[in-house]
């Protein structure tokens, strides 16, 4: 069993390549694909609390049930945001990916760089073809 766990749309360009930069390290991460099995309340609320974010950081805001429900309302509360998203899963704002070095929600995709134990193992091209990771495995754009 893998010790990363990457909550994952296949249909999201940055959930793939949050995928393919986990991959790209030697990792086989289990996959979660969380618009068929969703989190239950008390997963995604514990995912949120280890994230360091609130309930309304998490919630994807350019979505038809986004729109439909009124989420915009500020006066919503948080347990009434999760039961949104728990009822359209879709809300979800992803991908979140949990390692032993933490828990984030990874957009940018780069940003599970940060969370991974091992490096990556060589070139990585996101696929809008922005190198992120060159040839020797190095991050592009640092020293």
């Amino acid at each position: 069993m893998s010790d990363i766990t990457i909550y994952h749309n296949p249909e999201c360009g940055t959930s793939r390549n949050t995928l393919g930069l986990i991959r790209n390290s030697g990792a086989e991460p289990e996959v979660i694909l969380y618009l068929e099995n969703p989190p239950s309340r008390v997963e995604l609320s514990g995912l949120i609390t280890r994230m360091g974010i609130g309930v309304r950081d998490l919630l994807r805001t350019n979505t038809e049930p986004y729109v439909k429900l009124g989420l915009d309302n500020p006066d919503i509360s948080d347990d009434e945001l999760l039961d949104a998203m728990l009822a359209y899963p879709i809300l979800i704002n992803r991908p979140i990916v949990v390692t032993p070095l933490g828990t984030a929600l990874c957009r940018p995709s780069e940003r599970v760089l940060d969370l991974l134990p091992d490096p990556q193992r060589g070139e990585f091209i996101k696929e809008g073809g922005e190198v992120v990771i060159d040839k020797q495995g190095k991050r592009v754009g640092e020293a």
